[in-house]
This record gives C-alpha cells, structure tokens and sequence, in this order.
C-alpha cells in the first residue's frame, strides 16, 4: 500500500512538474497574441476603407526592431488632443478601427495606433522590455511632430495596452499630459493565478500569499500595481464591471493605490462593460466621461496653432 500510495504521489510530483515547465518554455506564447485563431496576422482592413485621413507611420526602437503604426488625423490641421492609443492583447490595431473612428468622432481627437513588435506590419517578437521600448519610440515620434500640439498627447491603454501606458508615462512625466486605463490587470502573476488555479499558491503579485516560486521565471510580469503609484499625470481609470477577463478588482485594487498617491486620479465604473466592449456598451456616458476628463487636463489648441506649440 506504502508502494502505491509513493508511486501515485511521484506521478502527481512529475505531473506539476511538466505543467510548470510546459507554461515557463511557453509563456510567451500564453501571455501575447498577435493572430487570433482562424484569422492572419495581417490587417482585416486599414483607416483608408473606412475613409479615415492617416499616414503610415515606420519606427525603429532602440534595439533595432522595424514597427508599423497608424497615425489617424481628424483633420490635416488639427492640432490636438492627440491620443497614444495601445491595444489589448489579441489581434492587432486593425482589430479597434471601429472603436477609433468613434473616438476621432466623439473626442474630435487624432489618434496614434502602434502596432507592438511581433504584432500587425512590426517587426520581431513581443516581450515586455521590447514593447516598452517600443512605446517610447512611437512616443518620441510624436514629440518630434511639428504638425501636432505636443502638449496634448494623452496614453489611452485598454487591457495588455494600460500596463504599456503606465509604464510610459511613469518614464515621461513631461511629455505625457494624462493617462487613461481601461479594464487593466493589476499585473501578469495575478492573472496567472487567475487563469491557473493550481499555480496560485506559487505565483502572483506583492498582495497574493504563498512562496510565489514561480515569479522569478515569468519574463512579462508587468507589474501593474508596484508602479501605478509612481505615475504624476491626471489619471481617468474606467473599470467594465461585467469584465469577464480581467476581474473589475483590479481596476479597483490600481485605483486605491493610485489615487493613494495622486490626487488626480478619477475612478469611473460602467455596469455593463466587459472586457471589450465597455466603449460600446458605456454609450454616450463613456465618451461624455473622457471628453470631461481631456477638457479638465489637456489644453485646448486651436486648429492651425500646433506649429508654435511644436518648435
């Protein structure tokens, strides 16, 4: 009996074992999804089929990756606000035109659309240090713009893109004049625990119990939560209550540690939303809520003045 029970304990023992190391060679693969199953990488329509005036936009981090990105105008003169819009997870920006040109529409706004390396037109493959060097250089572009008011670029990040944003506008205070979240983890090892109940007790972030082993291996914990507190802009958070992917507790566990240390932090809850549709189901109320919010923190330009605003 002794023999049996050994045998069966060992069994479960490799068991875990192969799992963990099965989810470490693959992480990559589990945390970014550049191609949503059944559909191609490349882009299922782009800003001219919709009649949207753009250019195409070709950068190169600083480790040399070649990336794609769109910058949608809603005018050729229109100076601002301009907004960094990065994406959720699956798919690439071709996947958000829809919900962009109502934005340009709602916000009367230009929008910038990066594609990620790895993800769309880009060059290379995500991890998380290169996609942070890949929003600053879109960033950097913006600011060497000098058809634009470069005082007016705000980071919108929904999902995957709020993590991106907070890490931007930690490292640009003077270049970024606010910060929208939208239905965002408070960081990768919670969602582990989240997505892989029998790995909680091994893996997760600073507020989660147990040896956490398994952090030292994840190369993409964007932790979220640690660096929210650092972030000096206006802050618009929006939490999907039906988010049936990332729990609204983590919008409201970022929100208490945000606004713990910015008293520009405003936290915005629509009962509807879920993960990916909290801008269709939000309605007029979720446009009305980030026009109040760019009107109270981004100066207004008129048209044709971006020029001295940019030199």
């Amino acid at each position: 009996m002794i023999g049996y029970w050994s045998l069966l304990l060992s069994g479960i023992v490799i068991i875990v074992i192969s799992c963990v190391a099965l989810l470490v060679a693959y992480q990559d693969r589990l945390i970014y999804v550049p191609v949503v199953p059944g559909l191609t990488r490349s882009y299922p329509i782009t800003p001219s089929r919709l009649r949207l005036l753009y250019q195409d936009v070709w950068l190169t981090s600083s480790d040399n990756v070649r990336l794609h990105a769109w910058f949608i105008k809603l005018k050729a003169d229109h100076p601002g606000p301009n907004i960094m819009f990065f994406q959720e997870n699956a798919g690439n920006i071709g996947h958000r035109l829809e919900m962009v040109r109502m934005m340009l529409q709602k916000l009367q706004c230009n929008v910038f659309m990066l594609s990620y390396r790895g993800y769309g037109a880009s060059e290379g493959f995500p991890s998380q240090q290169g996609i942070i060097k890949d929003s600053q250089a879109a960033l950097d572009h913006l600011v060497q713009r000098t058809d634009i008011d470069k005082s007016s670029i705000v980071v919108f990040g929904r999902s995957l893109g709020g993590a991106v944003g907070v890490q931007l506008c930690k490292h640009n205070p003077d270049k970024v004049a606010a910060l929208i979240l939208e239905n965002t983890f408070t960081s990768i090892l919670d969602m582990a625990g989240i997505l892989f109940p029998f790995l909680r007790y091994f893996i997760g972030g600073s507020s989660s119990k147990g040896p956490k082993i398994l952090n030292h291996f994840v190369r993409s914990p964007w932790t979220t939560i640690d660096i929210i507190g650092q972030v000096k802009q206006p802050i618009l958070m929006i939490s999907g209550l039906e988010d049936e992917m990332v729990p609204p507790e983590h919008m409201q566990m970022l929100y208490a540690k945000g606004a713990a240390h910015n008293k520009q932090c405003k936290f915005v809850e629509f009962p509807d939303g879920m993960h990916m549709d909290t801008w269709l189901s939000g309605g007029d109320r979720y446009w009305r809520t980030i026009q109040q919010f760019l009107e109270e923190h981004v100066p207004e330009q008129k048209e044709g003045s971006a020029g001295a605003k940019s030199s």
